[in-house]
């Protein structure tokens, strides 16, 4: 019998497809053969969810087009903004973005239908709304009220303001921008695999994307990011943190936010994470976030040669920009939605039912006994 494999399905093509493709070799990630490098630094969230969903970057006034349909459409429809409110007093984030994105298929015109023009509408209502439930969510449970959205406002700033109650400085709009430009894709993950197969019967958007967010709620594909969080703040300060990584590998304790199942190499996003979250610790006070972070890194890589990879300075810039730790996975939610959608009009363009088989390994055939 073939060794268990610890990720299954690995290794295994599942479908062809035209939106993302990554060198674990090189440590390469690229939208749209874009690499995500030059799009981190030259683009916007905004740009990049068109390119994920039409194939090619917008004109300047296909982009303006695109940000002002965003923009027109970030408040949810009176279920979902209610629902939001609601939960806030005890409910955990992802169960209600999972809930309220569900609701969000009460008020679309095109709810139940899969063509590529309903779903590409049903998709930007999904990146321009998720958002504003997270924001709505935090702002009711820290007994502030609700910000509306500013559809003056591009799509960063106008969530950071939405979330704190006040404007943002330019080195948080743009890092905030980055980080969602970062998460906004990346191939056949669980949470993406999840949407293909629920579109491939036929479902429409939104039950694609509720599934998906479903997927990326279980602690093995989302919430490394808040898990490596919280070791750090167990660990307190840089001087501390050798040690205490040194003690989890003895214990033989998960680290977060380090290997990955594809990357042999460095990831490409946690260099330009490592990059932003260094440039805030330059004027952060302490504990000084990414310096234990550098820390865990460095320790981790003498003792295992294991590189970092997206989750590992995520946390830190989040942490930086005032995001609490359970808002981490529901932002990452946000971003990916563009990714999602992206797979989900490319599953719907060439649709096939998606029905793997399995391995039986129970009884072999036996008979019913006869009773008396």
């Amino acid at each position: 019998m073939a060794a268990k494999k610890s990720v299954q399905l690995s290794g295994v093509v599942v479908a062809q497809s035209s939106i993302c493709s990554i060198d674990p070799d090189e440590g390469v990630l690229m939208y749209r053969g874009y690499d995500i490098a030059d799009l981190a630094e030259h683009s916007t969230y905004e740009e990049v969810a068109y390119l994920l969903l039409n194939g090619e970057l917008p004109s300047g006034d296909e982009l303006e087009a695109f940000k002002e349909e965003l923009a027109q459409r970030r408040l949810p429809g009176p279920i979902a903004h209610h629902a939001s409110e609601a939960a806030a007093a005890g409910a955990n984030g992802m169960d209600v973005l999972r809930t309220c994105a569900s609701a969000l298929s009460f008020n679309d015109p095109g709810r139940g239908r899969i063509d590529h023009e309903s779903a590409a509408r049903g998709a930007a209502r999904l990146i321009a709304q998720l958002p504003t439930i997270i924001a709505r969510y935090h702002r009711v449970r820290q007994g502030f009220d609700p910000v509306d959205p500013d559809p003056s406002l591009g799509y960063a700033e106008n969530f950071m303001t939405m979330l704190h109650g006040e404007s943002p400085s330019e080195q948080q709009v743009r890092a905030f921008d980055v980080v969602m430009i970062l998460h906004a894709e990346h191939e056949m993950n669980a949470s993406t695999f999840t949407a293909r197969v629920v579109a491939g019967t036929g479902a429409d958007i939104h039950g694609a994307v509720v599934a998906a967010i479903a997927a990326l709620a279980g602690p093995l594909h989302g919430g490394a990011n808040e898990a490596a969080m919280q070791m750090f703040e167990r660990f307190g300060s840089a001087d501390r943190t050798p040690d205490a990584v040194r003690g989890m590998l003895e214990r033989k304790e998960k680290l977060f936010g380090f290997g990955h199942p594809l990357y042999r190499a460095y990831d490409p996003r946690a260099v330009i994470l490592k990059r932003i979250s260094r440039e805030f610790s330059e004027d952060a006070g302490e504990p000084n976030w990414y310096a234990i972070t550098e820390a865990a890194e460095r320790t981790v890589f003498e003792e295992k040669r294991l590189y970092p990879n997206v989750d590992l300075y995520s946390g830190s810039v989040y942490r930086y920009l005032g995001i609490p730790n359970d808002l981490f996975t529901p932002l990452f939610a946000a971003s990916r939605v563009a990714g999602w959608s992206a797979h989900i009009l490319e599953q719907y363009a060439d649709n096939k039912i998606i029905r793997p088989s399995a391995d039986y390994v129970g009884e072999p055939r036996r008979e019913f006994p006869v009773r008396a």
